[in-house]
């Protein structure tokens, strides 16, 4: 599966949609939830919270490891998909719909910094390596 070209990306495996009121929305890639395998328990961060760029922020947890989530940019979360809590699989059937948690950023220069699809891909190349 190729990264959608319509996201952000980040070194530790995050995608991040900017939606149209300036908030993002933040999951996992396709290629970290393969590393991953099938996920049983996700813990998202609670609404209100302000994250720091780089913050570990969030669990996903598979069969087979857990894995920190973090903060893509600073900013405050301002929802967590509660629908993950009875079904954190979703993640693994559908990565880039099934969002962990949205925030308001900070800075949309710092989201506008983030890797793109082709730039992300050259993380995942260079680590298969």
């Amino acid at each position: 599966m190729s990264n959608p070209s319509n996201l952000k990306y980040t070194a530790s495996h995050e995608w991040v949609k900017t939606e149209a009121d300036g908030s993002i929305t933040i999951g996992i890639t396709q290629h970290a939830q393969e590393l991953l395998g099938d996920m049983v328990f996700v813990e998202a961060p609670a609404a209100g919270r302000k994250l720091k760029a780089k913050e570990e922020c969030a669990v996903v947890e598979s069969v087979k490891a857990a894995a920190d989530v973090y903060a893509p940019v600073s900013g405050e979360v301002i929802a967590a998909n509660g629908d993950l809590d009875s079904a954190p699989e979703a993640i693994n059937s559908d990565p880039y719909g099934a969002w962990i948690f949205k925030m308001k950023p900070d800075s949309a220069a710092d989201v506008a910094a983030l890797l793109d699809a082709a730039a992300y891909q050259a993380v995942v190349d260079s680590e298969a390596h």
